[in-house]
C-alpha cells in the first residue's frame, strides 16, 4: 500500500485533468474495434436516430451515448449542425483549426499544430479548470490524420499512444456528411484505455470532487418535484466531457460567421453559454473567470516558443 500513499499528491494533482481524459479516447482501434462508420452507415444512422434527434433532453437535434468496458471508456455524439458541409469540411480538415476549437474547452491550456516526421501533429496541454502556469499541465501529442476528405464525406482521426496517469491509446474520431437545407450530420467519438494508476485516480476523483456529479443518460424517472435521476460514475464523466468537446466544435463553427478578429470572443462566449444550458452537468466556473482565463491562454498559445 505504500506506493498508493506516495501517489496521492500526484493523483490529486490530476483530479481535474482525469475527468476530461475519461472521455477522450477509445480502446485501441485494432481489428474488431470501433472505427468510422463510413458515409453509407452514417446516413443509415441519421435515419435510425430520427426520433431521438427530434425529441430529447437536449432540446435540439443531438444524441449522446457512452460505453464502459474493462479499463476502456468511449463516448459518442451524433448531431445535426446548421452549417453547410463545405464549411464543416474546410474547418475540421485543417489541424490548425482544431487548436482554435480545443482551446475553448475548460481544461485545454494550450494547443499547437506542428509537423513531426513530415506528418501533422497536435501538441496539446491539459490542466486544471483554473488559471495556472503551463508547466503544471500534462502534454499529450496527437497524430492528426485526414483519413477521408471527399465532397460528400469527411473522416478526421487523432491518435495519441500515451497520456497522464497510465492512460493510453487515445483516439478522437470525427466524421460528417452533408444533408439537405445546408446542414451537416456529425458523428464525434472519443475514448481511451487506462491502467492501474488511472483506475486509482478515477476512483479517487469519483469519491471526492466528482462525487454526486451526473451525466445525461436517464436511469430512473424522478419523483414529483424532484430532478430526474441521471447516470453517474465514469459514464457520467465521459458524457460530460463528450458534451464539452462537442460544444467546442459547434461553437467554433458558429463563430466562423464573425470577422476573423472577433471569432475568438464569439467562440468563448458561445462555448460558455452553451455549457450553461446544461449547468447541472457542466457548470464549473463563472463566466468572468472563464473568459479571463481563456483570453490569457489563447495569447500564450500564440506567443509561446
Amino acid at each position: 500500500m505504500m506506493w498508493f500513499v506516495h501517489a496521492i499528491p500526484r493523483v490529486a494533482r490530476y483530479l481535474i485533468v482525469v475527468p476530461f481524459w475519461l472521455g477522450l479516447s477509445m480502446p485501441a482501434w485494432s481489428a474488431g474495434g470501433s472505427q468510422a462508420l463510413g458515409p453509407a452507415a452514417l446516413r443509415a444512422k441519421l435515419v435510425a436516430l430520427g426520433p431521438q434527434l427530434a425529441s430529447n433532453q437536449f432540446q435540439g437535434p443531438l444524441y449522446l451515448e457512452s460505453t464502459e468496458r474493462a479499463e476502456q471508456l468511449e463516448g459518442d455524439v451524433y448531431a445535426l449542425v446548421k452549417h453547410p458541409f463545405g464549411e464543416v469540411s474546410a474547418a475540421l480538415s485543417d489541424p490548425r483549426h482544431w487548436c482554435d476549437m480545443l482551446i475553448l474547452h475548460l481544461n485545454i491550456k494550450f494547443c499547437r499544430a506542428r509537423t513531426a516526421g513530415g506528418a501533422p501533429q497536435l501538441d496539446v496541454r491539459i490542466g486544471r479548470k483554473h488559471d495556472r502556469p503551463l508547466v503544471e499541465a500534462s502534454t499529450v501529442l496527437f497524430s492528426y490524420r485526414a483519413a477521408v476528405v471527399q465532397p460528400d464525406y469527411l473522416d478526421i482521426e487523432l491518435e495519441a499512444a500515451d497520456g497522464p496517469l497510465d492512460t493510453h491509446d487515445y483516439r478522437i474520431l470525427l466524421e460528417a456528411i452533408p444533408i439537405a437545407a445546408g446542414q451537416s450530420f456529425i458523428h464525434m467519438r472519443y475514448s481511451f484505455s487506462y491502467g492501474r494508476t488511472g483506475r486509482v485516480a478515477m476512483q479517487l476523483y469519483l469519491a471526492t470532487l466528482g462525487r454526486g456529479k451526473v451525466g445525461f443518460t436517464p436511469v430512473a424517472a424522478g419523483s414529483p418535484g424532484e430532478p430526474q435521476s441521471l447516470i453517474g460514475g465514469v459514464r457520467g464523466v465521459v458524457e460530460r466531457n463528450t458534451m464539452r468537446y462537442y460544444l467546442a466544435i459547434e461553437t467554433y463553427l458558429d463563430a466562423l460567421s464573425a470577422p476573423p478578429s472577433q471569432r475568438l470572443e464569439k467562440g468563448l462566449e458561445g462555448w460558455f453559454a452553451a455549457t450553461e444550458k446544461y449547468a447541472r452537468q457542466l457548470h464549473e466556473v463563472d463566466r468572468a473567470a472563464y473568459l479571463d482565463m481563456k483570453r490569457k491562454e489563447y495569447q500564450r498559445q500564440l506567443t509561446a516558443p
